[in-house]
């Protein structure tokens, strides 16, 4: 049974750091395209970070720069260092893992974890 367990969220003031982490079961991680996503109320599921099995990395523009994405392969496990927080970064925050072989595609989520960043 596949299972991603987000932790680390909670609530920081404006300008504060938190990281984020993902711990995977069931997968290796590192075969998987880890992503962490973001959903605040009222609005869409957005991409906000990704690093591909490849280890390649890519960002949405409102975080480049102040939230660095990173995985630990021996941990089975994918970061979130989320620095300079802002009021608008508020949001669940998901981890997803990724995969595609031939014509399958395997998608898993995790339960999420709550961001507030408010002073």
């Amino acid at each position: 049974q596949v299972q991603l367990a987000e932790s680390g969220g909670g609530l920081v003031q404006p300008g504060g750091s938190l990281r984020l982490s993902c711990a995977a079961s069931g997968i290796f991680s590192s075969i998987f395209n880890m992503g962490w996503y973001r959903q605040a109320p009222g609005k869409q599921r957005e991409l906000v970070a990704g690093i591909a099995s490849s280890g390649i990395t890519n960002y949405d523009d409102s975080v480049k720069g102040r939230f660095t994405i990173s995985r630990d392969n021996a941990e089975n496990t994918v970061y979130l260092q989320m620095n300079s927080l802002k009021p608008e970064d508020t949001a669940v925050y998901y981890c997803k893992a990724n995969r595609r072989l031939g014509a399958t595609i395997y998608d898993y989520w995790g339960q999420g974890t709550q961001v507030i960043v408010s002073s």
